[in-house]
């Protein structure tokens, strides 16, 4: 009996090996196996690079005749930047395909036009952790804004920081080294002006030793200093404001490499849809949330946060401490915010909760 779902777990854990460089094109594992053997490996490393299937066509040769191919993500059927993987794996002689998931691309036909080409195929197999790997990718396929994870650290009472705002660092050194590989992997770090001017962040990787971030800042009207750990690279700022914001501070930090993004202003704050979408059509289709109990509630609110990472510190500062989430509306338990498929991992002296909304 064939071990399908051992080689398509070899193709999941291969295709992670393109993170960050791979977007925002999709993460992308392929496995070819031909009599037991693996024959061929291969993912999509980088944007505008060689897809994973041809990778791994190119290493398995003339091996990969009769052979069976398990890939992630369904085959691309059309032309882009690289040929069509579908024209490929049929010129190169293979038997049968396992797909994980179905491409949300509504251009990507490949499961259906290589069984008209002859091919045994099957879709869906360990869909689930096949769609973990793309959660940016298929959140923006259907509504054309980035896939957003919610990350703070806080205390089993919910709480940021103190009431005199001392906020670091409330968990341990394991939750940073995390936090880091979680921006290196994501890239796009959010955050509201208020934590800029506070903390004066360098939102960085330094712990892993990973690349540049980028660093998205909500600020409506322009408060950012010019002095700010952030914009020691200019080029890696995006910076969220009204358009009713200071011209003249608009063109100084344009001038200096920063990126903007303008909204109208909606509730006295920019529009964060409205930001997000604009993001998504700057190619970012990945944002990790660490902002503060006002900018939290904002996206929330707007129904913008997929995901929470929640690095939850054995400690209890009480009630006049500031808390991870700022006023919501709530008024009845059935107005909650529902959270799904809770995770809970030990990370020496924290815990880590993961779930989604």
């Amino acid at each position: 009996m064939i071990p399908h779902k051992k080689y398509m777990q070899q193709a999941v854990n291969l295709a992670k090996k393109g993170i960050p460089d791979a977007c925002p094109n999709p993460l992308v594992g392929c496995i070819i196996v031909k009599r037991g053997q693996v024959v061929g490996r291969g993912y999509h490393k980088e944007c505008g690079g060689m897809h994973a299937e041809k990778a791994a066509l190119d290493q398995a040769k003339h091996k990969a005749r009769n052979s069976i191919m398990y890939v992630t993500l369904e085959p691309c059927s059309h032309w882009g930047k690289t040929p069509p993987c579908t024209e490929e794996i049929v010129k190169a002689g293979v038997r049968e395909i396992v797909i994980g998931m179905k491409d949300p691309n509504p251009k990507v036909d490949g499961y259906e036009i290589l069984k008209l080409r002859g091919l045994k195929a099957r879709m869906g197999l360990l869909e689930e952790e096949c769609k973990r790997l793309n959660e940016g990718y298929i959140k923006y396929m259907k509504k054309k804004i980035p896939f957003v994870i919610l990350k703070a650290g806080m205390t089993v009472d919910g709480k940021i920081a103190t009431s005199g705002g001392e906020s670091k660092y409330i968990t341990g050194k394991e939750s940073l080294r995390k936090v880091h590989e979680l921006r290196d992997s994501i890239r796009v770090i959010m955050v509201g002006i208020n934590t800029v001017i506070k903390d004066n962040p360098l939102l960085d990787t330094r712990k892993v030793k990973g690349g540049e971030t980028i660093k998205l800042v909500v600020d409506t009207k322009l408060k950012i200093p010019y002095k700010a750990k952030l914009l020691k690279n200019p080029l890696s700022v995006i910076v969220a404001c009204s358009e009713r914001a200071p011209k003249t501070k608009m063109k100084n930090l344009e001038n200096m490499g920063v990126r903007l993004i303008r909204t109208k202003p909606k509730n006295n704050m920019v529009d964060l849809k409205q930001v997000m979408k604009q993001l998504a059509r700057m190619g970012y289709y990945n944002v990790m949330l660490e902002g503060g109990s006002m900018l939290n509630a904002g996206m929330i609110t707007a129904k913008l946060v997929d995901k929470v990472m929640l690095f939850t510190s054995p400690k209890i500062l009480g009630d006049d401490a500031k808390g991870v989430i700022g006023e919501l509306g709530i008024k009845e338990l059935k107005q909650a915010v529902r959270l799904k498929d809770v995770k809970l991992k030990k990370l020496v002296r924290d815990i880590l909760v993961e779930a989604y909304l």
